[in-house]
This record gives structure tokens, sequence and C-alpha cells, in this order.
């Protein structure tokens, strides 16, 4: 039995999977269907039949050096193991996904929580990804951990930032630090101080969206890392980048230029629901090697997973 077939077996029952079913239901019928009429299409495997499947995994997102370098991959097992048929190479497809997500590496999804001080999650991103509905969601779901959590309006740059910061901190009964200057440091440095003082576990810093400027961004970056240090040394114990998974390739470009700015330690990777290119995220992991952390599947506060390769996996192939 390979690799996809157990994980559909564990799945098919499982209620939080159900979650990534409903979520990626516009990738499932693009993706699933198209991999469904190619080995209808092709009996048997030949160039013209890889050719298409290079179309069709590019399609879907996962970019042209992850596909080029996955179908050689798929050609050589398919000659080792003397496979024919195309109906039984779908199931050695999803594998080899997975196999290619894993990559032999333990990618922590967990949150690397600090054991003898606040853990500070700083949250990074270009303005309209979702990135301060993503600080409210991950807000409720660390607080239903039964986790003391604090907010910090450290965007200072968007009009309306701070009014949607503390609506969300309403709405998951979590304070709100702001500040009156334009120095979002200012924020951050007062957040801090009230998050040791009052013995918080979490504080969740939102951030300036903007890229165009790189040089503003990274010194701005650079001020707020040098703030949280002095007063937490371990501090932050995660950088979370939050991409619209709506905007495709755009979103591993935006990947790579904030790796430069900042040590990003795992993606939030919103509206995947939104779309039927739900490939990016392998295509994040094989260009980015960071892992994805959160995943957006709808519209609801509940609607947002820690993400897990299986379950997608199940919820992208589980019709296959």
């Amino acid at each position: 039995m390979g690799l996809f077939n157990k994980i559909k077996n564990i799945f098919s029952k499982d209620k939080d999977a159900q979650k990534y079913d409903e979520g990626l239901t516009k990738t499932r019928k693009e993706f699933t269907t198209e991999i469904s009429n190619l080995s209808k299409k092709y009996k048997n495997i030949d160039d013209d039949y890889f050719e298409e499947l290079e179309n069709l995994l590019i399609m879907a997102d996962i970019g042209v050096d992850t596909v080029m370098k996955f179908v050689d991959k798929l050609r050589k097992r398919t000659k080792e193991e003397n496979i024919k048929d195309a109906d039984t190479l779908k199931e050695v497809i999803v594998d080899e996904l997975l196999i290619m997500y894993v990559d032999n590496n333990i990618l922590s999804t967990k949150i690397n929580y600090s054991s003898d001080s606040p853990t500070v999650m700083l949250f990074v991103g270009v303005n309209g990804v979702g990135k301060t509905t993503s600080i409210g969601k991950i807000a409720k779901k660390i607080k239903k951990e039964g986790k003391k959590v604090l907010l910090v309006a450290a965007d200072t740059f968007r009009a309306g930032a701070i009014e949607q910061l503390e609506e969300w901190g309403k709405k998951v009964d979590a304070p709100v630090v702001k500040t009156s200057s334009k120095d979002p440091s200012a924020a951050v440095y007062d957040g801090l101080n009230k998050a040791i003082q009052d013995n918080y576990d979490v504080v969740l810093v939102d951030t300036a969206g903007r890229l165009q400027n790189k040089v503003n961004l990274m010194n701005e970056l650079s001020k707020i890392n040098n703030v949280i240090k002095k007063i937490i040394p371990s501090a932050p114990q995660e950088t979370l980048l939050v991409i619209d998974a709506t905007t495709g390739q755009n979103g591993i470009s935006q990947a790579k230029a904030f790796s430069e700015v900042t040590d990003i330690t795992g993606i939030v990777l919103t509206k995947l629901d939104g779309t039927a290119k739900g490939g990016i995220v392998l295509a994040i992991k094989e260009e980015t090697n960071i892992p994805v952390k959160f995943v957006g599947l709808g519209e609801g506060e509940e609607d947002f997973e820690t993400f897990d390769i299986e379950k997608y996996i199940y919820g992208i192939f589980k019709d296959l």
C-alpha cells in the first residue's frame, strides 16, 4: 500500500481533515480532475504524458523549477519500477509529492514557545494579505490552549491597521498595546514590558506591510528586533510571513524578498480555499525551505488550521 492510500485510510473519518477537504475543494476539482483525465487519455506512459503532466503541475502553481525536478524523479521511478500504466502512476505522483515536501527533513509546524519568558511572534507581510486577520485568528487558537495573549499594534503605517487590530482584540478578548507616536518600536517596547510585568504567555506583534522600499523595511524590522532582544534576549521566537495563496508565484517572490531582510521561521498561508492553485504550498517549501505553519481554509474564525502536510495531501487528492 502506497503512502497516499495509508493517508486516505487515516483521514477519511478524521473531523479535522474535513476542513482541508472543504477548504481545498477548488484545487481538488481542478487538479484531481486533470490528473484523472490524463490517466484516461494515456493508457500507456510516454513523453507526451510527462509533457502534459508538467503543464498541469505548473498550472497548479507548483513552480517551473520544482516541476522539472519532480517530473525527472517521476521518470526515473517509472523506469526503475517498470510502471507502464498511467492509472498506476496516479498514486506514485501523490506519493512523490509528499516525499518531495518532507525531503528527509523534520519540518516543524509547531510554535517555538519559550519556557521562561513571554513568547514573541512577529508578523510580517505586504498589505492586503490578511496579516491582521491572521493575527486575530491565531490569537484565538492560542487562547483556546489556555495561554494569556497580548497584541501589539506596531503597524503605524497603514491607515486603519491599529483600529482593525483593536477590533480583533475585542473579539478574542486580548488587550492591544499601541503608540501615539509614528515609531512602531515604541509600541513594541511598551508591549513587551507590559507582557513581562503582567505575566503574559504570548505576544503577537503586527508590523507594517510595505515591501516597495526594502531599505526602509529592513531598517524598521531591524530596529524592532533590536528592541525585542534588549527586553527579551531569546525573542522573537517566531517571525511569521503572511502570504495570500491566491497571489500564486508572487507569494514565492514575497517569501524570497522578506527572507533577505529578516529571518523568517514560518509561513502563514491565507485564502487557500479561494484558489484552484493550492500547489503553492509545495512550491514555497521547495523554493524557500521555510515551513508553512498555518493555513486559512475559509472565511470563519474556526477555518484557520495549523498546517499538516498529510491532511493537505488528503484534501487535494482524496477523490483520486
